[in-house]
């Protein structure tokens, strides 16, 4: 916000007020949100292309088991989804065999890889 330079800085300076830092807040808790949703997601991806829990776990500053647990939780609310959606028509979400093909990720060990073409 440039609050902190001097008052004599020699190029022009915009400095910002409190509704400038709201706003930045607001984005940075948006952007929080929105990367956090996709996480298991992304987890899911990382792990059907090869890695391994160990290096999720790394990439999430993470224990396995905690990189376990956010897919866990994310195919869990996407199963839910799809249960309540099939029944308005719109199929959301994981099914039965996406959620057990998941759940079966889970079980892998900390440095096992999925097997090419399962």
């Amino acid at each position: 916000m440039n609050r902190t330079l001097p008052e004599d800085f020699p190029d022009a300076v915009e400095r910002g007020d409190a509704g400038d830092v709201l706003a930045l807040l607001a984005l940075s808790e948006s952007i929080r949100r929105d990367l956090a949703a996709r996480c298991g997601g992304d987890i899911r991806e990382v792990i059907l292309l090869g890695a391994t829990w160990t290096e999720v776990a790394a990439a999430i500053d993470a224990t396995p088991d905690e990189a376990r647990a956010v897919l866990r939780d994310w195919t869990e609310r996407q199963h839910q989804l799809h249960q309540r959606e099939v029944q308005s028509g719109r199929p959301l979400g994981s099914d039965a065999d996406r959620h057990a093909s998941v759940l079966a990720l889970i079980e892998l060990a900390d440095d096992e890889q999925k097997a090419a073409g399962e």
